[in-house]
């Protein structure tokens, strides 16, 4: 080769192309950077799974919280309702067969209640209650007298008359009618009505 720059002897330099470090290095910083954000979403996710360390780790529940059910307080005896010997009940017969008004008449008044009148219920009543009755009463009774006698007759429908005047209440015996409910029963079923079972409530601990 001539001109200014001449090659001499039998050796020729080696071309190289210049080293990308600089590539290298970006390479290197960017898969540190993802390998980082990778585990910081691993962990992201454990903590919303665990509750590790989050004051809140559910909506309106406080991290380490336990939710226990638990009985609330006994409720008293329910004052409104009254005992059998405040009740004063007539006792009416509504069907063909003879007899039944006095014979129930007088088991009721064994458990406790006062009897009124005890006979034939009236036209309204007389052959048409297929039930096994009716208990019928002041609209004041719908919720302590009539409960109270309901416990000695499973299955009686309850009525209520809003003329109706005084506190005495009637058992109208039906065709489906053959006796009070066992005495045993009846009295756990009034122990119920007047002492009910507590409702279980939840309760956080913490």
């Amino acid at each position: 080769m001539g001109g200014q720059y001449q090659i001499r002897g039998d050796k020729y330099p080696r071309m190289r192309r210049p080293r990308r470090r600089g590539r290298l290095v970006v390479l290197t910083i960017t898969s540190v950077t993802a390998l980082g954000v990778a585990g910081w979403g691993t962990l992201q996710l454990f903590d919303v799974f665990t509750g590790g360390g989050n004051p809140a780790s559910a909506v309106g529940v406080k991290a380490g919280c336990a939710t226990k059910a638990s009985p609330s307080p006994s409720p008293s005896p329910n004052a409104a309702l009254p005992g059998p010997d405040r009740i004063t009940v007539n006792v009416l017969n509504a069907t063909t067969k003879s007899g039944l008004a006095k014979k129930t008449a007088d088991e009721l008044k064994k458990r406790g209640f006062k009897i009124g009148d005890v006979g034939n219920a009236a036209k309204e009543y007389d052959k048409k209650v297929k039930g096994a009755g009716v208990l019928l009463g002041p609209a004041s009774a719908l919720k302590t007298s009539l409960p109270v006698l309901g416990t000695q007759l499973a299955g009686a429908e309850r009525r209520t008359e809003a003329s109706r005047k005084g506190g005495e209440i009637d058992l109208i015996i039906g065709d489906a009618f053959t006796r009070l409910t066992a005495e045993a029963d009846a009295d756990r079923a009034l122990a119920a009505l007047n002492d009910p079972e507590p409702e279980p409530t939840a309760k956080k601990s913490c």
